[in-house]
């Protein structure tokens, strides 16, 4: 696939909360009001066979809710589609080509159950290498894992709060090594990119990052437990800034690490 094209994933909804996966991987979520949102998700993407899931009506991050009915009130649907689009190019743009869908729907008044799982298999034009997500080993989050990455986080975000993107910058090399296959980039410069981001957000003195504690981390398995997602109760990331002039801007940086002989690497 040339890099003049870019593989978009477009989740839509009406009348429901909804979230998309591709490949097992959390992407993107609507609330009940609806809407629509878009990425690119190259480095998710694998050669050949991928699979595609609404989940209509999710959990709270990590929580186990059992399903329950619930009623549609007005139009009640979802839909995500995997969209090859050129640069400048809207994924809603008919001219776009759809590789792939799925979509869920039903009548205003019948009851459906939330949460519930509508997968679709996607072949897709790739040619992407094997990403390292794939051969994680499975975590098990007990006790002294959920220790380690909290003491993780935290060193991370007291780093970011003086201004030193380098402990985040080690951990996550090969996330930068593989986003740079992913969309024909340079490494090198996407780390630096990101150093002089956090410097220069520590220069305009936007960088108030509250180490996480342990009752407000929400560790959540992804990929079959290969990955572990880093989250606030609210789902968004753990690791975030907390301004309190909002001409700052809030800052937040997604962790999905692995962990292997218990070192710890960002992978996604």
């Amino acid at each position: 696939m040339a890099m003049d094209r870019l593989l978009m994933l477009e989740l839509a909804a009406g009348g429901c909360a909804v979230e998309v996966h591709l490949n097992g991987m959390p992407l993107a979520a609507l609330g009940p009001a609806g809407g629509s949102t878009s990425l690119a998700v190259h480095e998710y993407t694998l050669a050949g066979r991928n699979e595609l899931t609404l989940v209509v009506g999710p959990a709270a991050p990590g929580a186990a809710a059992p399903s329950q009915p619930r009623v549609a009130i007005g139009a009640t649907w979802a839909r995500a589609r995997l969209v090859l689009v050129r640069h400048g190019q809207s994924p809603a743009d008919p001219e776009a080509r759809v590789l792939g869908v799925a979509e869920w729907a039903t009548p205003e008044g019948r009851s459906y159950d939330a949460p519930s799982a509508h997968k679709r298999e996607v072949d897709l034009p790739v040619n992407f290498p094997r990403w390292r997500w794939l051969d994680a080993p499975p975590i098990d989050i007990n006790d002294p894992v959920r220790r380690g990455i909290l003491e993780f986080l935290q060193q991370l975000a007291v780093e970011l709060g003086r201004g030193n993107p380098e402990p985040l910058i080690a951990a996550s090399k090969l996330r930068f090594d593989e986003l740079a296959i992913a969309y024909q980039g340079d490494a090198n410069l996407a780390v630096q990119r990101f150093r002089d981001q956090v410097q220069g957000l520590y220069a305009a003195k936007a960088l108030k990052v509250l180490p996480p504690v342990a009752a407000e981390l929400v560790l959540r398995p992804v990929v079959d437990g290969r990955l572990i997602e880093c989250l606030a109760p609210t789902g968004g990331p753990a690791l975030r800034t907390s301004n309190e002039a909002p001409e700052l801007g809030d800052q937040a940086w997604p962790i999905r690490l692995a962990m292997v002989e218990g070192r710890i690497y960002v992978l996604r």
